[in-house]
């Protein structure tokens, strides 16, 4: 189907779009590297060895990431969705 000034398939082209720049932005997130504590970097708990072993380079206890990963990070993207009249503006 094609509406205004769109050619045909644009819409398929920018989910595409969208779904290979976040997997692109998941990609690039930093992994820890080093040597892993033996106890959390934030409460101090102790690190279980088998998360030391699986996350080489880990600082934080499971507690203290799943707080952290909750955290809401907001982050600036492209609408590639935006109607012919909000382009105007």
């Amino acid at each position: 189907m094609v509406g205004g000034w769109a050619r045909g398939g644009a819409v398929q082209d920018q989910i595409d779009a969208s779904i290979n720049d976040e997997l692109a932005r998941l990609k690039a997130r930093k992994t820890p590297v080093g040597v892993s504590l033996s106890h959390c970097a934030e409460c101090e708990e102790p690190i279980p060895e088998k998360r030391r072993n699986a996350l080489p380079g880990v600082k934080l206890c499971i507690a203290c990431q799943q707080e952290r990963d909750s955290v809401f990070q907001a982050r600036a993207g492209i609408n590639r969705r935006g109607s012919k009249e909000s382009q105007l503006k």
